[in-house]
Parts: C-alpha cells; sequence; structure tokens
C-alpha cells in the first residue's frame, strides 16, 4: 500500500500541474482529497503503477453516469451545461465516493488509465511525415499502451497548427488543431504518409463496439473537455472504418514476435504517449534493449513520452547507427507542443 503522504502529494501536484488552468473541478477536488485521510485511504486501493488521481476521478466519472446524485452531477460539465461553482463540490464528492466505496474499488482493481487522447496526433504527425518523407516506404505503426487505437489512425485524420492552412486528410471528420510554439514545421505535413500496418499492443485493449469499454473511455475525458469528447466520437467512427489489430498483452515481450510478421518494404514505428510512466524501470530497459536487438536487422523508429523524462523523442535505430530528436514537453492533451 502507498503512503498517505505521498499519495496527497501526488493529488496536490496533480491539481497544480495538470488541471490549473484545465479543470477547475478536478483541481478543486484535487487539493481537498490531498487533505482528506478518508478518500487518501481510500485512493490508496489503487494498484501501484496506475497514476492514481487519473483513476480515481475516471471511477467516480464512471459511477456518476448511472447513479442517481442529481447533486454531485451538477458540478459536472459532463452532465449539466451550467454547472455550479467547483469551490462548493467537495462534500458531495465525499459523500458519493464513501457511500460508493466497495464499487469504486472493485474499479481500481480492474479497470486501467488508458485515455485516448486522440489530440496527441497533432504532434505525432509532423514525426511521422518525415519519417516517410526521409524513406518514402509505408509505415508499419506499434503503439504501446494503444488502448481502443484512436492514435493509430492519424493518417486519416484533418490537422491545423496555429489557426494556418488544413493538412493531412482534409476531408476528415476528424480536425485537430494544436498550437506550435516551436520552429516551422516541416514541409512533409504536406503528403499524407502511406500505412501499411495499424497494430495495437495493451495489457487490455478497448473494443468501440463494446458499449462498457466506449463508456469508461469517455469517463477518463474530463468533465470540462467539451471539445476531447466531440473529437473522440468523431475518431471512434472513422477508427472503426479501418483495419486495426489490436493485441492484449505485453507489449515489450512480444514486440520482437510482431516485427517479424511486418514486410522488409515497411518502415517500423513504434510509438506510445503518455504510457511510459506506468511501465516498470526493469520493463523500460527491457524495451529498449529489444529495440536494439531489432534494429540488427531492420531499420526502427521509437517515438515516445514519459519513458525516462517528460520530453517527446523521436528515436532512430539501424544497426550500429543511432540517431535523436528530442523536443520538449508537450501539453499532456496536446492543445500546444513544441517543434524543433
Amino acid at each position: 500500500m502507498i503512503a498517505l503522504e505521498k499519495i496527497s502529494r501526488n493529488f496536490s501536484y496533480f491539481a497544480k500541474t495538470e488541471c490549473a488552468g484545465s479543470s477547475d473541478l478536478y483541481e478543486c477536488l484535487s487539493y481537498e482529497i490531498a487533505k482528506d485521510s478518508s478518500l487518501l485511504t481510500l485512493a490508496s486501493k489503487i494498484p501501484q503503477g496506475q497514476p492514481i488521481p487519473n483513476l480515481f476521478f475516471a471511477s467516480v466519472h464512471y459511477l456518476l453516469e448511472t447513479s442517481e446524485s442529481i447533486e454531485l452531477m451538477s458540478f459536472y460539465k459532463s452532465f449539466e451545461s451550467n454547472t455550479r461553482n467547483p469551490n462548493e463540490a467537495f462534500p458531495y464528492f465525499k459523500n458519493f465516493c464513501l457511500e460508493h466505496e466497495e464499487m469504486l474499488i472493485s474499479l481500481f482493481q480492474t479497470k486501467l488509465v488508458q485515455t485516448n487522447e486522440v489530440r496527441r496526433c497533432a504532434y505525432l504527425y509532423p514525426i511521422f511525415t518525415e519519417i516517410y518523407a526521409r524513406h518514402h516506404k509505408p509505415l508499419a505503426l506499434i503503439e504501446i499502451g494503444t488502448s481502443a487505437g484512436l492514435q493509430l489512425g492519424l493518417d486519416q485524420y484533418a490537422y491545423q497548427y496555429n489557426e494556418g492552412m488544413v493538412v493531412g486528410k482534409t476531408n476528415s471528420k476528424v480536425l485537430l488543431t494544436s498550437d506550435n510554439k516551436g520552429t516551422a514545421l516541416p514541409g512533409s505535413i504536406k503528403e499524407i504518409p502511406l500505412v501499411s500496418n495499424r497494430i495495437g499492443i495493451d495489457l487490455h485493449t478497448n473494443d468501440l463496439n463494446n458499449v462498457e469499454d466506449v463508456k469508461w473511455l469517455q469517463a477518463l475525458i474530463w468533465p470540462e473537455h467539451t471539445e476531447r469528447r466531440t473529437l473522440f466520437n468523431a475518431a471512434t467512427e472513422v477508427v472503426q472504418d479501418l483495419e486495426i489489430e489490436l493485441i492484449d498483452g505485453n507489449a515489450v515481450e512480444l514486440l520482437e514476435e510482431i516485427v517479424q510478421k511486418i514486410s522488409p518494404n515497411s518502415i517500423i514505428c513504434v510509438f506510445h504517449t503518455h504510457v511510459g510512466n506506468q511501465i516498470p524501470h526493469v520493463q523500460k530497459e527491457l524495451l529498449v534493449k529489444t529495440l536494439h536487438t531489432i534494429s540488427q536487422g531492420r531499420e526502427i523508429y521509437h517515438v515516445y513520452n514519459n519513458l525516462f523524462d517528460t520530453n517527446l523523442h523521436r528515436d532512430y535505430f539501424f544497426k550500429n547507427t543511432f540517431d535523436e530528436q528530442v523536443f520538449e514537453r508537450p501539453d499532456g492533451h496536446a492543445r500546444w507542443f513544441t517543434w524543433k
């Protein structure tokens, strides 16, 4: 069991660095939870390795949809258009948690934080277009921690940066907007990369045709983030029409076997966003070792963040050649990033 003091710091940090300016409700609740021993004790039931505040709030959000707690729902933008002052929410929130303690613990033990933040494709897209322009070969996309695989459809979306021209698949149902705070994006963004494989791996993948899986993915979206919900629903429609292979299992252990099945005419691109912090350190080291092993016979790219630091990385391996590109930490929900 994680020490309550550590969990308290976790919620305070979450309020300050993640929620401020993004979710007034979760910011207020996080600061209050950090001072409340009964809710900290409840949060301690969350398995080690899972982002505690995210799983805690998503579990409450999930239960709220089918509850009759009108008082607490009145603070959630996902349920009410005219919400009450978030500073008044904590007593109702605490009562709800204590009344549903057993159900929350069950969710803590069975659910994972698998946010399908499709907007993160906005900073992945320029990276993958550069890879495609460099090799002129189709990309074999392998996503670790894929959840339902929405990011595997990155070539099927339209993109607009800094309110400029729209690039990508301009007639797509999904338009992803993001601000680039760095240097000019590469000219490669004007050409949509060809994708030969879309493979997603997760300890538990989510099926977009399963009502309960979709309900959980929606619960992971923060209450005030109306646009994120709209994008999720639109991206779901797009991805359901794609040929995507979703695999349940440990990606580090399965990677070599999966790569062997990919045509040598494709460039292998392993990627993951905001997942690395959930991977045990031993597995992180093994992942890098596995990529080096694969690179002795195949060119391979690794695009990721939150593995050993919070920066965004693009690593290239082939035999004894290693090349890397490092970008500053992007916004967690990809509202902005910094190209260089």
